[in-house]
């Protein structure tokens, strides 16, 4: 699959955590090392999970959580 651009930055959708994200958060998703690995990896999923974001993703999370929370 060639995905070499990624929205990472894109808003936060429900079901978004620390932890996981709906849809791939990564910047250049080819360079993943675990693209397409079944279980783990948002583009093989069924529910579009992502179970390993890469490292700079809980920073990303918490400028998007804060950034939501002055919105509302």
């Amino acid at each position: 699959m060639a995905t070499s651009k990624n929205d990472f930055k894109r808003p936060l959708q429900a079901g978004d955590s620390e932890s996981a994200t709906i849809g791939c958060r990564h910047s250049n998703p080819d360079m993943c090392a675990k693209h397409s690995m079944e279980g783990v990896c948002a583009f093989v999923s069924e529910e579009n999970i992502c179970q390993t974001p890469p490292g700079s993703w809980k920073k990303l999370y918490a400028k998007l959580v804060d950034s939501k929370e002055s919105r509302d």
